[in-house]
């Protein structure tokens, strides 16, 4: 499984959204489940899941799929998987 299939099971589990929901054009607060308590359970599970540790600035950042697909490029997260 590629790092882009794993960050959307995050997404979803994290996020309690259906299997097979669309997350790719997600952002932050565009719908109720992404509020933010559960960014913070989010960003702790793409951590775990991704053996990473995001800065302060880049858990603020973070405010869509897209963007925390590009943290995990920058984390070098994407070439290992």
């Amino acid at each position: 499984m590629g790092h882009l299939d794993r960050l959307r099971g995050v997404f979803r589990a994290a996020l309690s959204l259906p299997d097979g929901a669309d997350v790719d054009e997600l952002e932050y607060r565009a719908i109720p489940q992404w509020d933010s308590l559960a960014h913070m359970a989010l960003v702790a599970a793409i951590e775990d899941e991704f053996d990473i540790m995001l800065e302060t600035d880049e858990i603020i950042d973070m405010s869509s799929f897209a963007q925390a697909a590009r943290l995990l490029e920058k984390h070098g997260a994407g070439a290992a998987f």
